[in-house]
């Protein structure tokens, strides 16, 4: 199906591939020369930041077209149809004849903690040349991610990402950066990512990355010792360290600053200056975090993906930042409730409605500095400027065209 140019209201942009997503018996798994691993419930999705934000979005009810390249290959004709059979607007997933498309084997053990084999394939010849200007006619929104998994656009010190951006938002479109965690030992983990993004982020409004990847990109030594003393990266008691470095971010040039905090929920910071921002609703000075609903877990692929397209549908849809959090949040718990990263999102007015019924949160203790926000389930951060109780849950307004960040 073709969305009409005057219906879009989000491009989403970046890393498309094929998922196979396994399950692995073994509690830990260590690859070795002439082992078999045995691997049951496979199943075949389209994956990366275009289909699990982009996808998405269309289930939420935003007409959003899909801006990616493809390999003129077998595994590019399935990727191509899968899309149109969400009715996708494919027009500007373009093919890379002599290219290869990308794909990536997701390991699932037992313990939930995934390990990805990837082929970037035809991603690493993706450039700011292949978002033409009439993939961006009628829309109010522009999404990227993974810019990590795409060579083009991170070498040569990211000249390629400042370059997209500028123009997306020379085209006058609130412009919207996600991440992905790159491999230490390949090319694009050792770039300074740091660089990176001092020369992108001033074009980007909306910043949303997850903590993890984050912490390795600006504070490397942080994220190595972190890791070294083991367990969970990310712990409550390390409230002030999101805070912290989001702050650092925030100075780098978005009006929003939203971490993913895998299930410890998401983490959302906006800028002091009103001018800047022009939502609906106080949605400057603003330091919130929104812990996660209760569900039973299938599989956590595209997790953090639709968490981003719930934020981002509301925001076009003019929620209050707080209503925003707490359906990304929302949309993020549906989609593990299913193996694959689509299949469970639900669409805008059950999602909604399963919130007006009162969702159970999973239990978050934040150390001193954070206080809980009323009835609306978030917690207040030390620097949040909100003088007023938080509001409940609204009934859901009518969609309207996103503001500018």
């Amino acid at each position: 199906m073709t969305v009409p140019e005057d219906a879009v209201r989000a491009v989403v942009a970046g890393h498309l591939c094929l998922d196979l997503v396994c399950r692995v018996a073994a509690q830990r798994v260590a690859l070795s020369p002439g082992q078999l691993l045995q691997i049951r419930d496979t199943t075949v999705a389209t994956g990366g930041a275009v289909s699990n934000t982009g996808l998405a979005l269309l289930k939420l009810g935003v007409a959003t077209r899909l801006v990616a390249k493809i390999g003129g290959d077998g595994l590019g004709a399935v990727v191509r149809q899968t899309l149109l059979g969400y009715g996708a607007e494919v027009d500007g997933v373009t093919v890379a004849p002599h290219g290869s498309t990308s794909y990536t084997i997701v390991l699932t053990p037992p313990s939930g903690e995934r390990m990805f084999l990837h082929d970037a394939g035809a991603n690493d010849g993706f450039s700011a040349d292949d978002v033409r200007d009439e993939f961006l006619t009628g829309a109010r929104l522009f999404h990227f991610g993974y810019p990590t998994l795409m060579r083009h656009l991170y070498r040569d010190g990211g000249r390629g990402l400042e370059r997209l951006f500028a123009n997306v938002r020379a085209f006058g479109l609130t412009t919207s950066l996600d991440m992905s965690m790159p491999d230490p030992a390949s090319e694009a983990g050792q770039v300074d990512w740091r660089a990176i993004l001092e020369r992108t982020l001033p074009h980007v409004d909306l910043f949303l990355p997850s903590f993890e990847e984050i912490l390795y990109m600006m504070r490397r030594e942080t994220y190595l010792r972190l890791q070294r003393a083991g367990g969970d990266l990310l712990r409550p008691e390390r409230a002030d360290l999101v805070s912290d470095v989001a702050g650092e971010l925030m100075a780098m040039g978005p009006s929003v600053v939203g971490i993913k905090l895998g299930h410890l929920g998401f983490y959302v910071r906006t800028s002091a200056d009103a001018s800047r921002l022009s939502a609906h609703g106080r949605w400057n000075g603003r330091e919130l975090w929104s812990p996660c609903y209760g569900v039973d877990v299938a599989g956590t692929v595209g997790a953090g993906d639709t968490t981003v397209a719930g934020f981002l549908a509301g925001l076009l849809r003019g929620l209050s930042l707080e209503e925003a959090m707490n359906t990304a949040c929302a949309v993020g718990a549906c989609c593990v409730e299913e193996p694959d990263a689509v299949s469970g999102v639900r669409t805008w007015e059950e999602t909604r409605d399963r919130l007006q019924r009162g969702w159970p949160r999973r239990e978050l203790a934040l150390p001193d500095g954070w206080t809980v926000a009323g009835p609306s389930g978030l917690w207040r951060g030390p620097d949040d400027e909100a003088s007023s109780p938080l509001p409940r849950l609204s009934t859901p307004p009518a969609a309207t065209p996103p503001t500018s960040a």
